[in-house]
């Protein structure tokens, strides 16, 4: 099985490119922390290039930006391709399925794309029903969930 899990920040702005068919394709770096210290202390980094395409690149193109912190479930790749010097040479890469962002913004401000901030309980469906259930008349009866037919 082939399957790889990253969360590391994009160590740079994601590529576009659109092939000659139409179908979108994105590039980046990857930076991921290795888990464990050097002997000076430091925690390296690993540079991964993910590649993206269709939906997942056109996400990556519109919304990631260097610095954002991501998540990226995919497939590791090897490929080889003969250099101009006459060398073969070697590419390893992360063939995106799913990507997804999972830190905040290095800026407090939201974008023009992203909505605001929810407001207080009443524009917040999940609040409403909350206070709904909180709120319950005072005949409510209790159901035994043994009496349940399903």
């Amino acid at each position: 099985m082939n399957k790889v899990i990253l969360i590391g920040n994009l160590a740079n702005d994601p590529e576009a490119f659109t092939t000659q068919s139409g179908i979108s394709r994105s590039t980046f770096r990857l930076a991921v922390q290795r888990r464990y210290a050097n002997a000076q202390g430091v925690r390296e980094a690993d540079f991964l290039t993910i590649v993206a395409w269709r939906n997942t690149a056109d996400f990556c193109n519109r919304y990631l930006t260097k610095g954002r912190k991501i998540a990226v479930e995919g497939s590791i790749t090897v490929r080889s391709y003969d250099g101009q010097d006459g060398q073969r040479h070697w590419v390893t890469e992360i063939i995106a399925d799913s990507v997804e962002a999972v830190g905040g913004r290095k800026s407090e401000d939201p974008s023009p794309e992203e909505p605001p901030a929810p407001k207080p309980s009443e524009d917040r469906p999940e609040q409403q029903r909350m206070d709904m259930y909180n709120n319950a008349p005072d005949d409510f009866t209790e159901v035994d969930d043994d009496e349940l037919p399903f």
